[in-house]
């Protein structure tokens, strides 16, 4: 019994059910333990920049071949491309088949959208040069100051690149690095411990402020992100796992402590170091899994795309305003740029929307009043999708540019090799995992990849 619940995520899915019956019968009190799952966050952030510098810098560094770095960003953006715009065509499909805005029937001048306030006046109607031109910092540190995600990935890329053409010059300076990473990645190992304490207070203070009578009103549209959400993941990233050579069902075990993490905070930021840690650890190279997994934070928000698509077509039926096909085909248009570069903003979700039907003009913007409710309720799918789509987009890449170490990868998903590793060792084998050293990318070096940091207890 003790060793089931010395697992983290016993810990994190007790401190959920705990955190719902605080919540339902003592909403004030719930209500008010936000500033535990803000805490969490918030630490979680605090560690992002520094292991996302410190994991891409030293992995580049030790590369041998550069062309490799090229080709993985390339294909990189092609799959999150493809990918985040399946979402975008579930999401359209679904809420066209279920329609869970017809017959609301609201009067859109009856609407109080002053509540809507704090996300009207956060849209900014940016072009993709905007865009383009924020990926590069005024200062390296601003990039660090904001922890603007795409800014250090560029910075460190660059840094990576830099180090490796110096040569062994530059050893003493990656080792340091690598050692700086130990560090981090043992801070990391201590805040995931307080994962279920930051679950409990997310949690609480979700039902409490909001309670479940607002899920009941708008049931059907939840059940339709919900069943989105699942239909992806089964129909759309379960091929993309087969072809890759793993089974969805055995991946989704292997970072079942991260989803379920997710699950209480309700942010995919808060297990982004752990996924770094867990690809390697399933056989990812360490350049492909420091790149990938904080760039797909913001070019593959599958979760995200799924919403955009249902909320905008919800609204337009719980309004009545008539879309056509072509509309329609608009709207997902626009998402497909919209919905990009949205990771790291305070109510994303809601300035990315409100910054589309703004733009589209057709769906009144003051419907996003009906969702306000209910939101905080959709986000747990949206994260934990996103959490999913990017896991398996590492793995997919890494094997589409031959980063991916199969032997290791079924060995992990099997769960083989963990069973003598208590959990309480995972800090500790830091220090071996991080120091061990990446070579080039090419599958036949893969008995040098990194072990990974983290380590399953079982």
């Amino acid at each position: 019994m003790k060793r089931i619940f010395g697992k983290l995520y016993v810990q994190v899915l007790i401190a959920v059910i705990l955190g719902a019956i605080v919540g339902v019968f003592i909403p004030e009190t719930g209500a008010a333990l936000k500033p535990l799952g803000d805490a969490f966050i918030k630490l979680i952030k605090m560690l992002l920049a520094p292991v996302i510098f410190l994991t891409v810098v030293t992995g580049i560094a030790r590369m041998e071949n550069m062309k490799e770095l090229g080709r993985v960003g390339f294909r990189a953006l092609l799959y999150f491309e493809v990918v985040s715009t399946l979402a975008l065509v579930v999401g359209l499909v679904v809420v066209d088949v279920f329609k869970p805005g017809a017959g609301m029937n609201i009067d859109v001048a009856s609407l109080d959208t002053s509540s809507l306030a704090t996300y009207t006046t956060a849209v900014k109607h940016a072009s993709f040069m905007d865009f383009v031109m924020n990926i590069i910092p005024d200062t390296i540190v601003d990039a660090f100051a904001k922890g603007n995600v795409l800014q250090i990935l560029l910075f460190s890329i660059l840094l990576g690149v830099a180090l490796a053409h110096v040569g062994p010059r530059a050893k003493v300076f990656v080792d340091t690095l690598d050692s700086l990473m130990q560090g981090m990645f043992r801070i990391v190992n201590m805040v995931m411990r307080l994962a279920p304490i930051g679950a409990f207070g997310a949690i609480a203070f979700t039902i409490g402020k909001y309670g479940f009578g607002s899920l009941f009103s708008l049931g059907k549209l939840m059940a339709c992100v919900y069943l989105t959400c699942a239909v992806f993941v089964i129909f759309v990233l379960g091929p993309i796992c087969r072809y890759s050579g793993f089974s969805l069902w055995k991946f989704l075990k292997f970072i079942k402590e991260e989803l379920f993490t997710v699950l209480g905070t309700s942010s995919s930021e808060s297990v982004l170091p752990q996924m770094i840690s867990k690809m390697e650890k399933a056989g990812v190279s360490k350049p492909v899994a420091g790149m990938i997994i904080p760039s797909g934070l913001t070019f593959n928000p599958d979760g995200q795309a799924i919403y955009y698509t249902i909320a905008a077509i919800f609204i337009a039926q719980a309004t009545n305003t008539p879309l056509t096909l072509m509309d329609q085909l608009i709207v997902l248009a626009v998402l497909m740029f919209t919905s990009k570069g949205s990771a790291g903003v305070t109510g994303s979700g809601f300035i990315i929307l409100a910054a589309t039907l703004s733009s589209l003009g057709t769906i009144p913007v003051a419907g996003m009043v009906l969702l306000l409710g209910v939101d905080r309720f959709m986000s747990e799918a949206r994260a934990i999708t996103n959490t999913i789509g990017n896991g398996v987009g590492t793995m997919a890449i890494a094997k589409w540019v031959g980063a991916l170490d199969t032997v290791k990868m079924n060995k992990a998903l099997n769960g083989e090799g963990a069973e003598a590793k208590p959990e309480v060792a995972q800090a500790d084998t830091v220090a071996v995992a991080a120091s061990t050293p990446t070579s080039a990318m090419a599958s036949s070096r893969a008995g040098a990849l990194p072990q990974g940091v983290y380590v399953e207890s079982k």
